[in-house]
This record gives structure tokens, sequence and C-alpha cells, in this order.
């Protein structure tokens, strides 16, 4: 830096010794030039009230804003006023110790320009005595330091704000070594290892490998991760807490190196995610299992059954399928209530359980139906031990508020590949045999003929009526609203086929569609649905009422046609329904089959400009992964997740998590399946948005459903 230990004699310099030998040695720059050169202000003052200045050079102008003449003698601007106020008396309290003690000063503080702009600067002086006049005079140098001050002000509120992230986050943050194990940790990611401070988690957990992962192979593929690509992200592992609990972790990491390409040390991120972890596991489990038994549900079966018959093929092997039926379960249950009845499903469940290889799968289809699958058969000699094994343990008697009551069963077998060559066929004709069983007397067993695969005469009568059904104009549309939980109005409908068949009673869905489907009618009753509802929704709205939303049930053989997009597209042409009041409700099952193809086909839907809800969410595979990909609106919770939410904590964990992932995603969620003033109130404190169910209202014709939950059109309030 510079400093001028005396500026009085510079500026006077001794004029003879330059005359005699100005002629021989080179041009000197003026003493003015070499001052105007220097960045910042030299000058010299004295040691008084206000700073008087005797000398400034040129660099006051681009300082201050105040040419140096401005600045000298006792008529000129005081240097004092040019001092920031707040900044004076500091500097005097420097400079009057620097005078005192005979020390050069180093001091930074703001000065106010002639435009009243403030500048930071650092001033650099020291103090002359003139013996003469008994006085101190300062001389110096004053620089702006303005930017540098910025920049130090901003890197220092960035290491605020990091600080700050780093020891508020909710998410564990870290630096580590391989060597030395953590450098640095925030307070969460002591939490969430269980340690009570960092420096705690830092001294105590040395060998990270070792002491943290319960698989160590895991922490070698993310080491192996992170040699190859630099970064690790979305990491999944289990790990030990300090009390030695097991938790899953979510993880992010990088390497961080030098400019050598050497890694200085790892930083990442760290998340708990072992609540998410338990509902998937949860939600995957009740997708694929029966929730009184816990015994596989039908999802399951047909899985386990085509694997089953996959690896009899490859190894001539035979495989079993054992349909069973509870012997006058009805009058059991009517007798001795449903709780009983339940008790009693359980235990059958756990005696079906003991009577197979752990291979084998027992099902619970609904009701008191189950299925076994027996699997690596030799021939119906080994399958008919087990059969007997099963008519027994399930006859034995069972105890149920001191009655003893026993329970038979009847049981129809079919197998691979003398039954059949798929699990379709194999299910339908073990449950042919359980009906011949039934009909020999109960409490047997049958295995599977020709002769009973009526599939049967009265479905061949069924697939008959079925085929001239729509042209007999035998099908009629059932709507059950959907309500606001907010504000309890009725916001939308799902359509409902029925069959009123001549005569007959009125059949439902579950009824007729799966033999629709075999019989390959489901593509033109699936087209007769979607053109009636459209036609009727907007005959609401001419009508007068006010407009909603109606949805319409695709089943997964429609999504995998190309044709289901033409013909929604038609029934919005021709009943002139703006699109956005239809509603196309796909199930998770029936996306999964063709993932791909699914997609496309909702891609191509929603370009039209309807509605897209995914309905029973939570009884299919793989639907966590897939939902964020999918051009959905609305998000159906299955009534299965619905019921006792109040009192099934697990139940209210899994629904709450669902419409927080929705709500994420911007879904509207939608409950089914509400019957109860408590699921209502329930499901509306958890933020679901709207709910359906027998609670509001069952499905009903349109007549009623217009009479029951719109206003009459002259008080209906004008459409918008």
């Amino acid at each position: 830096m510079v400093f001028v230990p005396s500026l009085y004699v510079m500026a006077h310099p001794v004029s003879g010794v330059l005359d005699a030998d100005k002629q021989s040695m080179p041009a000197i720059p003026s003493l003015e030039a070499l001052l105007a050169s220097i960045d910042g202000m030299v000058y010299r003052c004295l040691a008084d009230a206000t700073w008087s200045m005797e000398f400034v050079s040129q660099g006051a102008f681009e300082l201050t804003g105040y040419h140096p003449e401005e600045l000298l003698g006792h008529a000129a601007v005081s240097f004092d006023q040019i001092i920031f106020p707040d900044d004076r008396e500091h500097v005097r309290q420097v400079v009057h110790e620097a005078l005192g003690n005979g020390a050069k000063y180093e001091l930074e503080y703001r000065l106010v320009r002639k435009s009243g702009e403030l500048r930071w600067v650092v001033e650099r002086g020291s103090a002359v005595k003139r013996a003469a006049q008994g006085v101190s005079v300062l001389e110096g140098i004053i620089q702006d330091v303005t930017n540098r001050k910025k920049s130090d002000e901003n890197r220092l509120e960035a290491e605020r704000r990091y600080r700050s992230i780093f020891q508020n986050a909710i998410e564990g943050i870290y630096q580590s070594t391989l060597a030395q194990g953590y450098l640095d940790v925030n307070p969460a990611l002591a939490r969430i290892y269980g340690y009570d401070s960092p420096s705690q988690l830092i001294e105590g957990l040395r060998d990270i490998g070792s002491q943290l992962y319960v698989d160590l192979n895991r922490r070698l593929e993310f080491m192996q991760i992170m040699e190859r690509h630099g970064s690790v992200s979305n990491f999944e592992s289990r790990v030990y807490r300090r009390d030695g609990t097991v938790i899953w972790i979510s993880e992010n990491a990088r390497a961080v190196r030098s400019e050598a390409g050497e890694v200085l040390f790892y930083e990442g991120t760290v998340e708990d995610i072992t609540q998410r972890k338990f509902s998937e596991s949860e939600i995957h489990f009740r997708a694929t299992h029966d929730p009184l038994t816990r015994l596989a549900n039908r999802t399951l079966l047909e899985e386990h059954l085509e694997q089953a018959i996959d690896v009899a093929r490859r190894d001539g092997k035979c495989v079993a399928v054992a349909f069973l039926d509870l012997d006058k379960f009805k009058y059991i249950n009517d007798s001795l209530g449903h709780q009983s009845g339940d008790e009693l499903l359980v235990t059958i469940a756990d005696r079906l359980r003991h009577c197979v290889r752990e291979s084998d799968t027992v099902a619970r289809l609904g009701g008191d139906e189950f299925v076994l699958v027996l699997v690596n058969q030799l021939n119906q000699k080994t399958v008919e031990k087990t059969v007997q094994r099963i008519l027994a343990d399930v006859a034995k008697p069972w105890i149920v508020n001191g009655v003893e009551v026993q329970v038979t069963c009847s049981v129809g077998v079919s197998l691979f590949p003398a039954h059949g060559s798929n699990s379709v066929a194999l299910l339908r004709h073990a449950d042919a045999a359980m009906f011949e069983a039934k009909r020999l007397g109960r409490n047997t067993s049958q295995y599977f003929s020709e002769n009973l695969d009526d599939a049967g005469i009265n479905g061949l009568e069924m697939i008959s009526s079925l085929r001239r059904s729509i042209e007999n104009q035998e099908f009629l549309l059932h709507y059950q609203p959907k309500c606001d939980l907010t504000t309890g109005a009725v916001v939308g409908a799902e359509a409902l086929i029925r069959w009123q068949r001549p005569g007959l009673r009125i059949l439902g869905p579950n009824e007729f569609l799966p033999l629709a489907e075999d019989a390959g009618l489901m593509e033109k009753i699936g087209e007769w649905v979607v053109r009636t509802a459209c036609l009727q929704n907007r005959a609401w709205q001419d009508a007068g009422f006010p407009p909603i939303a109606v949805s319409v049930n695709v089943s997964p053989l429609q999504l995998e046609r190309e044709s289901l997009v033409p013909q929604v597209a038609q029934a919005l042409r021709d009943s002139g329904l703006d699109p956005r009041y239809l509603e196309i409700e796909v199930t998770e099952n029936g996306m999964m089959r063709h993932v791909e193809r699914s997609m496309q086909t909702l891609r191509r839907l929603k370009e039209l400009g309807v509605r897209i809800s995914i309905d029973d969410f939570g009884t299919g595979y793989s639907s966590l992964g897939h939902l964020k990909h999918l051009p959905l609106d609305t998000l159906k919770i299955d009534k299965s997740f619905i019921r006792n939410i109040s009192s099934d904590y697990q139940n209210a964990s899994i629904v709450k998590a669902v419409i927080s992932l929705a709500h994420s995603l911007n879904l509207n969620v939608v409950g089914e399946g509400v019957e109860t003033e408590e699921e209502y109130e329930y499901l509306g404190r958890m933020g679901c948005n709207e709910i359906q169910g027998y609670y509001r209202g069952r499905p009903v014709p349109a007549q009623k459903f217009s009479q029951a939950y719109f206003q009459a059109p002259e008080e209906a309030a004008p459409a918008a």
C-alpha cells in the first residue's frame, strides 16, 4: 500500500540538484502526476477539530465527488463533515490513539460523497510532528473499498443463510470422508440416527459402513455408484439408529473434488422414509391380500397360479386348484352374528394354512369362498391326500360363546394340464366341480370332468340374452352422487349400469359384466354406457340444472382397445356435451395389465378434454411408481381403506398418506364407500375433497337423481 511520510518535502523538491543534472538524466514524472496515478486520495491535514486539509491529491474527486480545491483551507468543505456521522467518533478515537502512541493507524469507515452516496473506505496514515509550530500533521491515503465490503457482506449473508438452512433443515445434511467418517452433520441427521447432538454423532459413528448399514452390501453398492458416476440419487437403505432400531433412509450424495480431480470429501442429504415404506408395504399388502384373513386375494392368487403353471409346464409337473366353499355358512353367520362369522373365517384360514406347504398358495375370494393352489404335484393321488386333510381339518369342532359348532366344506378340484392351460380355465373348472360336490351332499370333494363344464347351461342362456339386451333396451343407468366435503353440495355423479330383464329382478354389474367380458360384449356395452351418460348429462343441463361431471367406468378390456377414444369423441359430439363434464374412471388393476398401452389411451382421452379418474386406488400394483406419469385429475380411495377409518390406525395412516400424495400431484381426492357420519367428518378433517357412498345417497335412476339432488330449474342459479 502507498504511504507518504512527508508530502511537504515531495512538494518542494531541491531545484538546484535537478537543474545541475537535467541535461544528462531522463525525464522524471512530476510529483502531481505520480500522486494522481495512485488509486485513492493522498492527503496531508492538521490534527485539529475539522481535519483541515493542507494537501489533497487529484484522487479526491473520484473518491468524494469534491475537487481538491474544495477540500483545502479553512473556507473549504470540512473533511469531518464528509465522514458519515455514525463513524466520526470512531475515526477520531483511532487517530488520537495513534497520535498518542506515535504509531501508524489503519481503519475502515464510511464517507458521504458530494452526491449523498455512501462509500466504504480504508484509511492508512501516520502523524508528523512539526516542532516549530508544535502541531501534528497527518499524512496518509484513503481508498475506496465499497465493492469489497459488498462482496464480504454478500459472502457473510450467504454463509448465514447456508448455516441457517443447514441447522434448521428437516433433512439430514452431512459431509464425510472414507478415512475420517463424518466431518460435519446437522441436527436433523443426529435426530434421524438417534443421537442427541451432531458432535455426539460424529464422535460415536466412526465406521459408517459397519456401524450404520444393516446390509453392508448396500454400502458397497452405494460407493460403487459413487465411483462410477460421482453422485448417488434416491438411494434407499435400511440403517441402524443409535439404539439399534432399524429405519429406512433415502440418500442423495456427491463427491466434492479438487481442481486436480482428487476427492476431498462427500456431501449429501438423508431423509427418513420409514413411514413411507410402511405405507407402501401396507398398501401393497392390502392390494394383494384379504383384509380379514390376510390370505392372498384374487389378484395375487391369479398371479401365483400363472407362475405355478409356467413352472409346471417347464418341469412336467402337475398343479392343482382346490375351490372350497363352506357349507351352510350363511346360516351360521345369521344365527351367531357377523362378528362370530368373521372369527370363523379367520379360524378356517389358519387351518387351511396348516394343511399346505409354504410354496402353496391359500386365497380368499370373498364371503366363504377359498382357493388353494397346490404346486409341484406328481399326480391326482398326491393331490387327494391334501384334499382329504383339508376336509378333515375344516370339519374339526369350533367353539364360539361356549357353544361347539362344526362346519364342513365342499371342495372342487381342477388339475393342470388335464383340466385347463391357464388360470381362468382352472378356476372356472374348480368352481364347477365345487358346485357338483355341494350337489352330491356337501362335506366332500369332486374333481372336474367334461360333463361338469356347463359354464353352465344357465351361462349360455345369459350370454344369449346379453347379446340381445342393447337392441331390446334392457340396460339402464343409475347415478350415485358425489358430494363436496366442504360445502356438502352434489358436484358429480357416477353412472352405474343395471340390467332389467323382462319379468326378472334387476341385476347389478358384478352379476353379468364378467360374463359379458368373457363373451366379448364389453366393447358394445361400454359404448352404450358412455353415450347414454353423455346424453343424460346434457339433458340435465338443457333442463336448467347446474352442470356437474358424470363419471363412467371403463373396463380393462376397453382401455386396451383402439376404439375407446373414437367412441368417447363420438358420444361427446352426438350429445353436444362439453368434454369437461365427462369423467372416465379406470381401475389400478386395469391399467397395470398393459401399462404403456393404457397410458397412451388415457393421454388421448385427456386430449379430448375429458377428466380422468383412477378408481379403487390402493387395490392394484405399482400405483405409486406410475401415478406421477398418468394424466389424472382425480384419485378415488378404495372403500376398504375408508371402512372403520376412525378406529383403525393403519387405515387412517394410509388414507392420510394417499391424500397427501394426491394433493402433492394436484389431484382431486374422492373417498369411496362412505357409509357413516363419522367416516364423512373424519375424511373432511383429513383434507379429502369429495365423498361417494350410501351416507349421501345410493345409486338411483336419472329422474330420481335430479329430483333428489338438483334444485328445481326455476330455483337453480343461472349458469356462469
